[in-house]
Formats: C-alpha cells, structure tokens, sequence
C-alpha cells in the first residue's frame, strides 16, 4: 500500500536525535525548538480561486525543518503505518528545506 497525502499536505519521517557528538561526548538533555524529517511523500499542491495549481516546493528526499511541536505528533497529526511513525504537516509549516 502506497500513502500520498493530499492538497499541499507533506508525510513525513522524522530523524532520530543525536544523544552524543561524532567523538563520543554525550550531549545534555537540551530541548531545542526545531527537529529535522524527511520527506516520504508530497500531495500534489492546492489549488487558486481561478483554478490553477501551486505546486509544492518540497518533494521526496528532501530533508525540512520544521517546529518539534509538529514533530512530536501532539498537534494530532502522527500517523502509523508498517510499524513506523509517520507525522503529517502543511507545507506552509515547514520552516527551510535541504534539497538532496
């Protein structure tokens, strides 16, 4: 089964954060504002009052950043599927986008 989300909705998986540094120096428990995910699927974009489309600006394999309330799925917006928790945001939530 193949997910895509709709209008300019993004599906996203978030990324596990890091608890030590590359040399080995655990990292204190310091809460930061903003979380990184991936992009797994992108709707096809909504549409204008006249009736044309805005495409979306993201796309699959991009990496976004985006604020760690919607990361963390209590704004409602978690999504389970195949043992994996997914969240589901608007692309106008995203705060920047890291292209691959």
């Amino acid at each position: 089964m193949k997910m895509r989300p709709m209008g300019d909705q993004l599906l996203l998986l978030p990324s596990k954060k890091e608890d030590r540094t590359e040399s080995g120096i655990i990292l204190a428990g310091v809460e930061e504002s903003n979380g990184y995910a991936e992009v797994i699927a992108a709707g096809p974009g909504i549409f204008t009052q006249t009736g044309d489309r805005i495409p979306m600006a993201c796309k699959v394999g991009d990496m976004v950043l985006l604020p760690n309330r919607l990361i963390s799925g209590k704004g409602g917006n978690e999504v389970k599927f195949e043992n994996k928790t997914y969240c589901l945001v608007r692309e106008s939530e995203v705060l920047m986008v890291s292209s691959k």
